[in-house]
């Protein structure tokens, strides 16, 4: 107990398991909380007395079933080992920590999932900027960025570390600003500094400078990365030769998604349960490198039109050569998780089975460079020369492992015949130890005339000779009596004591021999990680554009037009995910949509609940980021220029856990949106206002309207929304038009034809829509009685009311005395809008206001 309280103090944070005999054992609080988690039971040493200590333990060959539970419980678990046989010490074995497994730092199959990245992040808060680094140590992938809190917050969000490495003075502001979200550890301030970052990257890339990286300009970003290193330095993470190059996550580089869009659409996550993500729809890759590729392509879709209309030109090749692409994904399917593997060989972890995995996996590469050669196509032979056939590793590792090489080295038969004469000459000696002892079995029954003898081995004993005890006057003294059973007696002769001594020194010697050649032959295949970790990059790029090819074909996609405009023209578009849940045989209802900056740049879409508004925009923004991830979309012809940012407000969330209501957050991601406008932004607004009373929402939904139009950008809007009243709006500014979702009035209900059709809308139906819900006969006369009273007693619209009030508003300004009127004129004059922030607006309005209050 004492060496295992030395050794806790040193990870106070972590659950230590510490190996005694063949168990990992838990005390204290440690074991609280494992018998918790794993159902393990939980027991007292020295009960009753002073020293009294929870006990909880588990076989230590059970390591990996149970490591996943307590790491994926959020725990640090720090596995203590025995450093030295007990065999060969006459005290205290000695141990130490040979890892820290953490949520964010695991090589282990059980924690990591294989369609995922699991990383690690750092964040440093700087003066003006946050610096964020991603590390995935089981791939090698190494990202870096920084920028404002909104950037920060997004690439959170889309990269969903498992663990937050954060400076412990920043404790609170991590938490202001990211909640409770993640799993976070904290480190000391010392780590967190620019000379110690930029030695910690410069000496493992073994550089002088991070020029090379095109990261040298990312401060803040450097010392998150640099973190990172000087944690897996404290995991024991030492072997991080697969880690050779740091990328930066350029923010210009991709279309700009806030954490709310990225939320309302539900592109890889939802908050239902049982719903299905656009990633469930489009994910068609079959290699594991494939799929986590795809997350990052959807996370981050591309701005540079020359890179999208390369991978469309693929994709489009592949969906008119099939063959190609059947010829393609038959070798894909055959590749192993190429980027786990290597890291395993970098780290020591590889296990001769996975290594076998590795070469079967290079094996499968060589066709796929030969059909991308020949492909006839710049971008995809491209790929195919940078394809790496690794022939002399192949070669090597063929020759050197048996083709069924098992799962752990300490199986054996792990090297093949032929590598290493004394391997050969042990292994025959054991090999033959059957046929010998059958010999000595036979001779010794002969010459005692014991026809039952039989030669046996324990590991008490060794091997002995068993005798019936009605032979047993049959046994020559020479034989020495070991062991007396019921019905026999155990022997032992010099002979087998002699033989015991070679067959067993041979297979000690076999063992130690395999294992030297293996890590041999280890080290030897590290020198390709490079040309692996490429191959593996290449072949993840290639299944996702099959995976873009095989959707097309399948949902019937077409190719978008992409250009340097400011339109966008979708002829038949359809919403990808819904159109997969209706029932088959069930049409979806594809909708026209044109938008502009300059004739046509708002879309007031009015209809009732449940006429498909919120799918219409939803389907348009996923059609829009499919284009740019360079995949064919859900529609029969689109045109449309490139979009550097896309924001949403559909549907209503409460935060209650922060204590803001659905009005609140509707507002918050609404202001987040009108203060990062762009020329080419696309805004998607859904049923503004609608969790106030009914005439601030309008108000607040008219007033927000009229900011887009007005906004010098000029950004391509779709405006949903059941006021009916803001069908007015078209009226008064030139670029917004009128549409509606078609609904036929029967007579006792309506159908929604779910068709985006030109012209307002005058009703909202709620009540209809109650009634198909199934709410009771007698609610729904009462609604229509009161809805018939209020409309008789508030006669007129709200754009009546509007114009009304701003008619009295100017009515009451010209009656201001004219010193007054004269000093506001000026003012107003004076005004530079152009250059105003919010806050100088605001500012300025008091300041006119004050001006107004001294008439009254």
């Amino acid at each position: 107990m004492k060496q295992y309280n030395e050794i806790k103090r040193k990870y106070p944070d972590a659950c230590l398991l510490f190996r005694v005999g063949d168990f990992y054992e838990t005390f204290g609080e440690d074991a609280i909380r494992a018998s918790k988690i794993l159902g393990i039971i939980l027991t007292k040493r020295g009960n009753g007395s002073e020293s009294e200590t929870a006990l909880a333990g588990f076989p230590h060959h059970s390591l990996n079933t149970y490591l996943p539970k307590l790491v994926k419980a959020g725990l640090r678990v720090a596995i203590c080992d025995q450093l030295e046989d007990p065999k060969l010490t006459k005290t205290i074995v000695k141990r130490g920590v040979t890892e820290l497994v953490t949520p964010g730092v695991s090589l282990n199959d059980e924690v990591l999932q294989a369609q995922s990245n699991n990383f690690l992040a750092a964040l440093h808060f700087g003066k003006q900027r946050i610096g964020v680094s991603f590390l995935d140590v089981s791939t090698g992938e190494f990202l870096v960025s920084q920028g404002d809190q909104e950037y920060i917050d997004k690439l959170m969000q889309n990269f969903a570390p498992s663990e937050v490495l954060v400076n412990k003075p920043d404790k609170a502001a991590f938490r202001a600003q990211f909640g409770e979200s993640f799993h976070s550890f904290f480190l000391e301030d010392w780590i967190f500094k620019d000379d110690f970052a930029f030695e910690k990257l410069t000496q493992h890339f073994q550089t002088i400078t991070l020029k090379g990286f095109g990261i040298e300009d990312l401060n803040e970003g450097i010392v998150a990365a640099g973190a990172i290193l000087h944690y897996l330095s404290e995991t024991q993470h030492n072997k991080l030769q697969h880690i050779n190059a740091i990328q930066r996550i350029s923010e210009s580089a991709y279309v700009w998604m806030d954490k709310f869009t990225i939320r309302n659409l539900e592109l890889y996550h939802s908050y239902n349960p049982n719903a299905v993500t656009l990633l469930d729809v489009i994910d068609k890759t079959l290699s594991p490198m494939g799929s986590r590729l795809l997350k990052r392509w959807l996370a981050l879709p591309l701005k540079d039109l020359a890179a999208i209309t390369q991978r469309h030109d693929v994709v489009e090749l592949l969906t008119k050569n099939t063959a190609l692409l059947q010829e393609f994904q038959i070798q894909i399917r055959q590749i192993s998780d190429l980027e786990r593997l290597i890291s395993k060989l970098a780290t020591g972890r590889v296990s001769p089975r996975e290594l076998m995995q590795l070469k079967h996996s290079l094996d499968a590469i060589v066709p796929i460079k030969e059909l991308a050669e020949k492909s006839g196509h710049e971008a995809l032979r491209i790929i195919g020369d940078s394809l790496n056939s690794c022939d002399v590793l192949r070669e090597k590792i063929a020759k050197t492992l048996n083709p069924d090489a098992p799962v752990a080295l300490n199986k054996g038969n792990v090297i093949a015949a032929g590598i290493d004469a004394t391997l050969d000459e042990l292994r025959q000696i054991s090999g033959n130890g059957k046929q010998y002892l059958q010999g000595i079995e036979q001779r010794e029954s002969e010459a005692t005339g014991i026809s039952s003898l039989k030669i046996s081995f324990n590991n008490v004993f060794g091997y002995y000779i068993e005798v019936r005890n009605t032979h047993k006057d049959k046994v020559p003294e020479s034989w020495i009596r070991k062991q007396t059973l019921v019905n026999a007696e155990r022997y032992i002769t010099e002979e087998l004591k002699e033989y015991e001594t070679k067959i067993l020194g041979a297979e000690e010697r076999i063992s130690k021999i395999e294992a030297q050649l293996f890590e041999d032959l280890i080290k030897w295949v590290s020198t390709y990680i490079k040309p692996v970790q490429l191959n593996a990059s290449l072949v993840a790029k290639l299944d996702c554009l099959c995976s873009f090819a095989l959707l097309a074909i399948e949902n019937n996609y077409s190719r978008p037009e992409i250009d340097e405009s400011f339109r966008l023209e979708i002829t038949g578009g359809r919403h990808p995910v819904i159109e997969k849940q209706l029932p088959p045989g069930t049409p979806y209802i594809s909708n026209d949509l044109s938008l502009d900056s300059e004739t046509q740049q708002i879309m007031m879409i009015t209809g009732p609940n449940m006429s498909g508004k919120s799918a219409i925009l939803r389907q348009t923004a996923l059609i829009v980021l499919l284009a740019q991830m360079g995949s064919f979309v859900p529609a029969d012809q689109v045109k449309m220029g490139l979009c550097d940012k896309i924001f949403t407000r559909v549907g209503a969330s409460d935060n209650i856990s922060v204590g803001e209501s659905t009005f609140m957050v509707e507002m918050n991601e609404t202001a987040s949106i009108l203060n990062n406008l762009s020329d080419r932004s696309l805004i998607l607004l859904d049923e503004i206002g609608r969790g106030t009373s009914t005439y601030d929402g309008i108000s607040i939904a008219w007033a927000i309207a009229e900011f887009i139009h007005e906004h010098p950008f000029a950004p391509k809007t779709l405006f949903a929304t059941h006021y009916h009243e803001l069908n007015e709006m078209s009226e008064r500014f030139k670029r917004i038009k009128n549409y509606n979702v078609a609904v036929k009035e029967l007579p006792d209900s309506v159908l929604f034809m779910r068709k985006l059709v030109a012209g307002g809308s005058a009703h909202s139906f709620g009540i209809h829509v109650a009634k198909m819900a199934g709410m009771p006969q007698t609610v729904v006369q009462k609604a229509k009685k009161i809805l018939t009273k209020l409309e008789r007693e508030h006669g007129g619209n709200l754009s009546d009311n509007i114009r009304k009030m701003e008619n009295d508003m100017q009515l009451s300004i010209f009656q201001m005395d004219d010193p007054i009127l004269e000093e506001i004129r000026e003012e107003l004059q004076a005004i530079q809008i152009d250059t105003f922030t919010p806050i100088e607006a605001l500012m300025k309005l008091n300041e006119l206001k004050r001006l107004v209050s001294k008439t009254n």
